[in-house]
C-alpha cells in the first residue's frame, strides 16, 4: 500500500503545472491513481447532454485531478503559509501528522 500524505480537506500548494503557485482545499483523493482533486485548480470544460438536472445540456466548468507529486501541504503555524513536507510520528499510541518545517501538528 502506498503512503499518501495528503487527506481530504487539507489546504495544499500547487508546485508544478499550469496552476503553479495556487492554493486550494483538497476535495477528493484517488489513491489508486496517485491523484487529488483541488478546489479551483485544473479547471476543465466538460460537455454534457441534456438530462433532468441540466435540461439544456451545455458546457460545465469543473475541477480535474492532478498528480499528488505536484502538491505540497501548507504549514499551518506560520503567519504566511509556506509549503512543507509531512512527517508521521506516534504519540500515546496514535499516529500524528506534523509539518517538517515547524513541527506543528496537522489535524
Amino acid at each position: 500500500m502506498k503512503k499518501i500524505h495528503i487527506k481530504k480537506g487539507d489546504i495544499v500548494y500547487v508546485n508544478a503545472g499550469n496552476d503553479k503557485h495556487k492554493t486550494g482545499k483538497v476535495l477528493e483523493v484517488i489513491p489508486s491513481k496517485d491523484r487529488v482533486v483541488v478546489e479551483g485548480v485544473n479547471i476543465v470544460s466538460k460537455h454534457t447532454k441534456p438530462n433532468a438536472k441540466q435540461p439544456q445540456g451545455g458546457i460545465i466548468k469543473q475541477e480535474a485531478s492532478i498528480h499528488i507529486s505536484n502538491v505540497q501541504h501548507l504549514d499551518p503555524s506560520s503567519s504566511k503559509p509556506v509549503p512543507t513536507r509531512i512527517g508521521r510520528k506516534f504519540v500515546d499510541g496514535k499516529k500524528l501528522r506534523y509539518a517538517k518545517k515547524s513541527g506543528q501538528e496537522i489535524k
